[in-house]
């Protein structure tokens, strides 16, 4: 095994994991938005078997730059964690990936590596955490804030409050960032079929850390919002759109 930094030089060739084709809109989002971030201690790390085969990745960052509503300013934050094929979840690649991101953590001299978790879309389960040492330390909605520390007296980080973020947004509204690959297909899906029920959908582009951290929802980098409540906060495919606008405009 072996892993590979992706750089902001050998993104293309390496690609993001998740997204490989580098044709989409979306890895082309993708490199502008990590060339910035990468400037800021965000970092990914894909593992590869001997035969350069993608297992899993791993993106993480310094949490005072993190792109989720939390306050951890000393220690690591991770993104994102994954490993594609569920009979190799059981060979310790996860922990190697989460072991890198601890290692980064301790020669920097955090505090330690936190994480925000969910058994829901497009975020790792707390379970692989909690093996490696992790303690949960928060919940809200449908994440858990679980966090691993070397400094007994260290802060505990902490969520934002995302709900009283939400009442700002009146009407129809979208917020996104690149930080996902996958967020501009779905934007442009749900575009189109607001314009189908003639609804006036805003959408705004995430473009900073601190817009992140104050985002309307959890996950933080993707937000739907109708008239102060949050009705998704990740990516959404068109038929799943369809369904929540004929919900709350009653259409059957």
């Amino acid at each position: 095994m072996k892993l590979v930094e992706v750089t902001p030089e050998n993104a293309e060739r390496e690609t993001f994991f998740c997204i490989k084709d580098t044709k989409r809109q979306g890895f082309k989002d993708k490199v502008n938005w990590f060339e910035k971030r990468h400037k800021e201690g965000l970092r990914i790390k894909i593992l590869k078997n001997d035969e350069d085969k993608m297992i899993g990745f791993i993106e993480y960052v310094p949490a005072k730059n993190a792109w989720r509503p939390i306050d951890a300013d000393t220690y690591m934050f991770i993104h994102c964690t994954y490993i594609y094929s569920k009979k190799e979840r059981s060979q310790g690649y996860g922990s190697l990936l989460i072991e890198e991101a601890e290692k980064e953590a301790r020669a920097r001299g955090m505090d330690g590596v936190c994480v925000i978790t969910s058994k829901g879309g497009w975020l790792a389960n707390k379970s692989l955490f909690e093996k490696n040492g992790f303690e949960q330390i928060d919940a809200k909605d449908r994440f858990e804030l679980l966090s691993k520390t070397w400094n007994k007296d260290a802060k505990k980080p902490k969520f934002h409050d995302w709900t009283s973020q939400q009442k700002k947004y009146k009407g129809w509204h979208l917020l996104y960032a690149d930080q996902c690959p996958w967020s501009e297909k779905s934007v442009v899906a749900i575009l189109n079929v607001a314009m189908d029920y003639d609804v006036d959908l805003k959408v705004s582009k995430i473009n900073t850390v601190k817009e992140a951290k104050m985002a309307p929802s959890g996950f933080g980098v993707f937000n739907l919002l109708h008239d102060g409540k949050l009705l998704d906060d990740h990516y959404l495919s068109a038929t799943r759109f369809r369904s929540i606008l004929k919900k709350e405009l009653n259409i059957t």
